[in-house]
This record gives structure tokens, C-alpha cells and sequence, in this order.
């Protein structure tokens, strides 16, 4: 007899999706890239990386489908977040090539009547739905999201006719959006188990973070799929990002499962994870975004592996497991941080080309010939505009190894 292969839990980060829909706040298309390749060198197994059917998003969205197509970004998956209407889906595979997108649409009685005014019954919601799952899998979508928006408000016999409509359609799993983060990690078990059993797909776990629950919930989520029978998925964003109070943080959500009593080794996750990569993303979604990590902050945090009371460092130098779950090693910080105080070159959108030179040759980027650094100062230049921050090291080597590709994402042309 074959062994069941255990179900797992996969971390689908949502950064490039609901992080930049931060009040007052946003990404550049060159940092939105950066944040995705970081997403792939940490091993996250999706990245939710913008909306395909909206204009500004679309020289971005299809040049990092050619860095995929390159394998710079790979083996992560790029899904697209769309409303689940036909015309969306039509739209969003006609200005793009995306091959994974993710369907929302409102299910509670609240937003129903609330947000949609008349406009559409819980009938015609499903009918919406079912519509353009299927037009996706006519269009060869490989993989079919349904989300349930405001799930957690929702009535549950609605819920799994609605699950059960998108199963029958082609979705490949359900997307349960606790939206204002209504739930507690007690409800959301008991719901997600209840419809994890009724539909039998895979669970993604959305959660917001309005109560200060975001990543109980979503755990205790991912751990009632599981028990019931099926994967798995986590929606994440790197800080914790998103809208109002923000999303489920990836680091917490990481080593909540790897290292809270009631999920190590009792549950899988994602083998493909490499925690050393948190400290990067971290610091430069930080940077990215301009806001600071809190010092309290769970394992980026300035405090995170702070000892200062006598008894607190007292035990933490004979063991560190006195005080300490997890190392700091693990999520690759415990380089000393250095700070310059002499003499900086920088380039940026007036940079010249013998101090651009310099900047590279720090890097140990050699180019060709004069022509080819002049055409990759162009577009630092260019970056610098679109960032209006100055360069990371890591945006500059982009730059200089996939000068086309960065040219696209500096690109907008307006509608005409």
C-alpha cells in the first residue's frame, strides 16, 4: 500500500500585491522586481506580483514573466490578482502572458449588499464566478485561485456552495479572506476545517491583521486545512505590509511553523524555505517602502536578540536557549553593520560617467566597451527617477545584467 504524501503548508507572499496597496505608501516597478527576486532566493513558492488589467502594471508584469521565461525568477510562480468577472480575465490574458491568476470576489451578506448595492445578488456572485473560472481555463490559466472576499463574515452553507461552484469550474484552490480581520485563531479553525472537509481543495489563508491576530489566524488556518486533509497556503507580506493595520509577516509566519510548540515537527512546510534570505528582504522592503522596522519587531527587530536585564543576559551567555527560540544565524544576520562616514560616490539620475564608473567598479562589474556603460548609466539614471531613492547595490547589478528587461520596467506608455 503507498503511503499518503503529507500535506503541506506553501507561503504565497502578497507584497507586490496587497503591501503596495499601503496607504500613502507603494513600490517602484524596479523595487517590485527586487522584492520578487529576493521572494525567489528565499525559496517562497508564489509571489502575488501585481494586476494584470491595469495599464501601468503591464511592461513590469511581463518583463519579470521574461526574467521567469530567463530563470532569474525561478522556480517561483507569478500569479495575477484579477475581480472575478469575465472581461478581467479577457483583459488581463490579452495585455499580458501570465499563466496563474487569482479570482476575487465578494461573498458576505455585508459586502454584498454594501459594496455591490443592488447590483449583484449571492446568485449572480457565483454565476460571476463560475463564468470566469471558466473562461481562465479556456485560456489555459494553469492555476485558477477562487477568493472569497470578507470569507470570515460570510454565511458557511454559502461559502461551500460557493467553494463547490468554483471546484466544479476548474479552481485549484479557495482563497478564504478573513478581509477586516474579523476572525480569531479559534473561529477560523473551525470554519476553514468545515470547508476544507465539505469542498476538499487546497485552503489559502488571507488574513489582515485589524485585531492584532493576522498571524495566529492565519496559522491556525493553514493548521485546520491540514488536518482536514488537504495543502495549505499562506498569504504573507514582507513587514507585514498592506492595507489599514497590515498582512500576516513572512518572517513570523516562517518561524511560527518552524518553531511554535504545536507546529514543529508536526507539520511541513515548504522545504524549498531558506530563512538566511529574511534579513535582505527585510531591510530592503524597509528601505524600499521608507519605513523603519520597528525595534520590537519580530526577528528583524533591532531588540529581536537583545539582552538587558541581568538575569535575561545572564542566562542567554551560558545558553542562549534560555532566552532564545530561534538563532539569529538562521535568518542570515549577524554581520556587524557598518556604517560609512567618509567619502561616497552614489549614482543617480545626474551622475557623470567617470563616477557611475567608480560605483561599478565597487561592484566588481566590468563592461565591454564605453558604449555599453554608457547606455547602463542611462538607465541607473533613469532608476534613480523611478525609485527616487538612490540605487542598492543589488538594484545596480540588475541593471547592469538585464539592462533590456530593466528598460521595460522603467517603460509606461500612456493610454492613449
Amino acid at each position: 500500500m503507498t503511503k499518503k504524501k503529507a500535506n503541506i503548508i506553501r507561503i504565497i507572499d502578497v507584497t507586490n500585491r496587497d503591501g503596495v496597496q499601503t496607504s500613502r505608501l507603494g513600490l517602484a516597478k524596479l523595487q517590485k522586481t527586487m522584492i520578487n527576486m529576493y521572494l525567489n532566493d528565499m525559496g517562497v513558492y508564489q509571489s502575488e506580483f501585481g494586476f494584470p488589467v491595469t495599464h501601468h502594471e503591464t511592461n513590469y508584469l511581463n518583463a519579470n514573466l521574461e526574467l521567469a521565461k530567463k530563470g532569474a525568477l525561478k522556480p517561483i510562480v507569478l500569479e495575477g490578482w484579477i475581480r472575478a468577472i469575465e472581461d478581467d480575465v479577457v483583459t488581463a490574458t490579452q495585455m499580458t502572458d501570465v499563466k496563474h491568476l487569482n479570482l476575487s470576489i465578494s461573498t458576505s451578506d455585508q459586502m454584498i449588499k454594501g459594496k455591490f448595492k443592488g447590483k449583484y445578488t449571492k446568485k449572480d456572485v457565483i454565476k460571476n464566478m463560475v463564468k470566469a473560472a471558466k473562461v481562465a481555463k479556456r485560456k489555459n490559466i494553469k492555476t485558477i485561485g477562487v477568493n472569497a472576499e470578507d470569507a470570515s463574515r460570510s454565511d458557511m452553507s454559502y461559502l461551500i456552495e460557493f467553494s463547490l461552484a468554483a471546484k466544479e469550474a476548474g479552481a485549484t484552490r479557495i482563497r478564504y479572506c478573513d478581509t477586516l480581520g474579523f476572525d480569531d485563531p479559534f473561529s477560523i479553525y473551525e470554519r476553514v476545517a468545515h470547508l476544507a472537509s465539505s469542498v476538499e481543495l487546497p485552503i489559502e489563508l488571507h488574513c489582515h491583521n485589524d485585531l492584532g491576530m493576522v498571524v495566529a489566524c492565519s496559522i491556525a488556518g493553514a493548521k485546520a486545512a491540514i488536518d482536514s486533509g488537504v495543502d495549505a497556503y499562506i498569504n504573507t507580506t514582507v513587514n507585514g505590509m498592506g492595507e489599514r493595520a497590515g498582512n500576516a509577516d513572512l518572517a513570523s509566519v516562517i518561524l511560527a511553523i518552524k518553531h511554535s510548540s504545536g507546529f514543529r515537527g508536526k507539520y511541513k512546510l515548504d522545504e524549498k524555505i531558506n530563512l538566511k534570505k529574511v534579513w535582505k528582504i527585510a531591510t530592503y522592503a524597509s528601505y524600499a517602502f521608507g519605513i523603519p522596522i520597528p525595534v520590537n519587531q519580530v526577528a528583524v527587530g533591532a531588540n529581536a536578540f537583545a539582552h538587558e536585564s541581568g538575569i535575561h543576559a545572564d542566562g542567554a551567555l551560558k545558553d542562549r536557549r534560555n532566552y532564545e527560540l530561534y538563532d539569529y544565524e538562521e535568518l542570515g544576520r549577524g554581520e556587524p553593520e557598518i556604517i560609512d562616514t567618509g567619502r561616497k560616490i552614489t549614482a543617480g539620475e545626474y551622475s557623470g560617467i567617470k563616477g557611475f564608473r567608480n560605483v561599478y567598479d565597487k561592484l566588481e562589474i566590468k563592461f565591454k566597451n564605453e558604449k555599453q556603460a554608457a547606455e547602463i548609466l542611462e538607465l541607473v539614471r533613469y532608476a534613480n527617477v523611478h525609485t527616487q531613492k538612490p540605487l542598492t547595490e543589488d538594484e545596480l547589478r540588475f541593471i547592469a545584467t538585464y539592462p533590456v528587461i530593466a528598460k521595460k520596467i522603467f517603460t509606461m506608455a500612456p493610454l492613449k
